[in-house]
């Protein structure tokens, strides 16, 4: 006998054994008990979800001398009901122009040899040509009282709107992993092949919801299993990632080995795995984690109980903000990655990034907190980081010390020269040679001599150094002092008393303003424009809607007619008046002449021209001269 494929040798025979779709069967077997049946179906939905298995299904059992008792099984056996005469099936996808449809509506005309109904079954129905969809509506919506179409599609978005409303539609939804899992598990036993449970989750995770494809994986895997199913031979046979690599590699990131990173990606790469691949692999992974910080979204993760548990273990060392900006991290660089020259560099950036991202989250509550103190009367200087010196040398200054890697000890030489910054950032230790400090040197403006009572700073709290940002963004006494002579100016002028408000003072500074503007037809506005007080509010009347646009971007003008009446509330309006501008109103229209007035005007103005037609032998043309 010859080999038959589990897809086709475990098809279900009737609803009963059609998995996760028991919101569409139930309502097929109640629809038929109650001889409720409609003339047209539409069964939409993912591939290899059991759209024509039930189609097929409804056809025979529809068929069947008592339909009641053929869904219940107790009369009639799984294949004892033989209605094919009665079935039509038409693939749209290579059968979609119109004679195909016409040669179906043939067939439409003629009755039932065996049973009660025909039933005609179209498939991937969406493939059918716009001229097809049309020669079908008809009699889809009218068709014979013993002629019922059911239609399956994937995309069900492609089908006319007219198509749709002619249609019972009943949406098929993704076979859930349990059922599947449970499903491999029976035909494992019938096919006796012995299946981890490893093996089972992978199979129904790379099927995503469609039965069909799980068994295909799984006879891909039987013919050479020899018996049984093992996840190593699975991940060879289907040259699958490990997910050691991405447990692996998130120990390696978290312990900051960037050379085991690197070599664990070389490794992938070395397998025949793209970086992307890997990259978004490895986003799957910490997304895992995510889901396995809550007991409550645990649930939604789809393993086996040994690697939720191994999961589980992981994400107790991970911190959520650290999962997120990786997981952000990751995303960009799967979108940069096809715009990348150098793929492989681009995806060893972001895993370096991802190594040393840890010491960014955990430092930055605490420098946000040394930026200024608000408990202290003056701001807190930065830690500088100069050479060391001799205590001898200016005893009553005070040294702090943060980290054995910074002090503040100001001299003469030091107020003199801007010292150095020194970004130091301690490496955790490697199994490989790691060098002990990552030391960056920028220059620095002169810190501020220590105040009188000779008491030391405060130290950076958990020993954290100050980066090259936080530094510069500290203020200082200058800037403060600066800052505080701003606001008072800005004070004093706003106490300032407002000057009286007219058309004259207001023309003033209008027409200085307008001195200074070198645009002409800027210009040309402001001297048309006229000026009015209403209500304490300045009008500005204009000729045209140009006109108003053009003074609208004048910020300059409205800002100094504000600022020098001090009257920083002012409220001013633009407006069109084309009553107050009648001359600028009178737009002649514009004559467009012919070929024959243009010569006129031409000889009126240069009558030598008729002379020098004659001259050089010129030809008028009669039609347009």
């Amino acid at each position: 006998m010859s080999f038959v494929v589990s897809a086709r040798k475990y098809r279900p025979q009737n609803f009963d054994q059609v998995l996760g779709q028991e919101h569409i069967t139930d309502t097929l077997k109640s629809a038929i008990m109650a001889d409720k049946l409609a003339h047209a179906f539409l069964f939409t939905g993912p591939r290899g979800v059991g759209k024509t298995t039930c189609a097929r299904i409804m056809a025979k059992i529809i068929n069947a001398p008592d339909p009641k008792k053929a869904i219940t099984h107790e009369e009639y056996g799984d294949r004892d009901i033989d209605v094919s005469l009665n079935i039509f099936e038409l693939d749209a996808a290579s059968n979609n122009s119109v004679e195909h449809i016409r040669s179906l509506i043939e067939q439409v005309r003629f009755q039932p040899q065996v049973g009660k109904f025909k039933v005609f079954i179209i498939d991937e129905v969406h493939m059918l040509s716009q001229a097809a969809f049309n020669a079908f509506l008809k009699t889809l919506e009218e068709p014979p009282e013993y002629a019922i179409f059911i239609l399956a599609t994937t995309e069900k978005h492609k089908i006319l709107p007219t198509i749709l409303s002619r249609c019972q539609i009943f949406d098929f939804k993704r076979i859930a992993m349990p059922e599947m899992i449970k499903q491999l598990s029976m035909i494992g036993e019938q096919e006796q092949i012995s299946i981890d449970e490893e093996s089972k989750y992978v199979i129904a995770e790379m099927a995503d919801g469609a039965m069909r494809d799980a068994l295909s994986i799984f006879d891909r895997l039987a013919s050479s299993a020899d018996g049984e199913i093992k996840y190593e031979d699975l991940v060879k046979k289907l040259n699958l990632l490990d997910q050691e690599y991405y447990f692996k590699m998130t120990d390696a990131l978290l312990s900051q080995n960037r050379s085991s990173v690197l070599q664990l990606f070389n490794e992938v790469l070395m397998k025949g795995f793209e970086g992307d691949h890997f990259i978004n692999g490895l986003a799957d992974h910490f997304r895992n984690i995510l889901l396995c910080q809550d007991p409550h979204s645990i649930k939604i993760l789809e393993v086996s109980d040994a690697v939720k548990q191994k999961y589980a273990n992981q994400s107790q060392l991970v911190d959520i903000s650290y999962i997120m900006t990786v997981l952000h991290l990751f995303n960009e660089c799967d979108i940069q990655y096809p715009k990348a020259k150098n793929k492989r560099l681009q995806v060893e950036i972001s895993l370096l990034k991802a190594c040393y991202i840890n010491n960014l989250i955990t430092q930055k509550p605490s420098l946000e907190k040394k930026t200024l103190d608000p408990s202290a009367s003056e701001p807190i200087a930065p830690v500088v980081d100069s050479p060391p010196a001799p205590p001898a040398a200016n005893p009553k200054t005070p040294e702090v010390q943060t980290n054995s890697a910074h002090e503040l000890k100001p001299n003469e030489e030091t107020m003199a020269t801007p010292p150095v910054v020194k970004t130091v950032v301690d490496s955790p230790p490697e199994t490989d040679a790691n060098p002990a400090a990552i030391v960056e040197e920028k220059p620095m403006a002169a810190p501020v001599a220590p105040s009188q009572s000779n008491q030391p700073e405060p130290a950076p709290a958990n020993g954290a150094n100050l980066s090259d940002s936080e530094i510069h963004n500290t203020p200082s006494i200058s800037s403060l002092d600066s800052l505080l002579s701003e606001v008072k100016a800005d004070k004093a002028a706003s106490q300032t008393v407002q000057k009286e408000l007219t058309v004259a003072s207001v023309q003033l500074i209008w027409d200085e303003y307008k001195s200074e503007v070198q645009i002409p037809s800027t210009k040309a506005v402001l001297e048309k424009s006229k000026l009015e007080i209403v209500n304490e509010a300045l009008i500005i009347h204009v000729p045209s809607g140009v006109a108003k646009e053009m003074l609208q971007q004048e910020i300059g003008l409205m800002q100094d007619i504000r600022s020098k009446l001090h009257n920083y509330e002012l409220d001013i309006t633009i407006k069109v008046d084309k009553d107050l501008f009648p001359k600028s109103e009178i737009e002649l229209p514009k004559k467009y002449l012919s070929f024959r007035e243009k010569y006129d005007l031409m000889v009126g103005k240069n009558p030598e021209l008729e002379h020098l037609i004659k001259t050089l032998q010129l030809k008028k043309d009669n039609n347009a001269v």
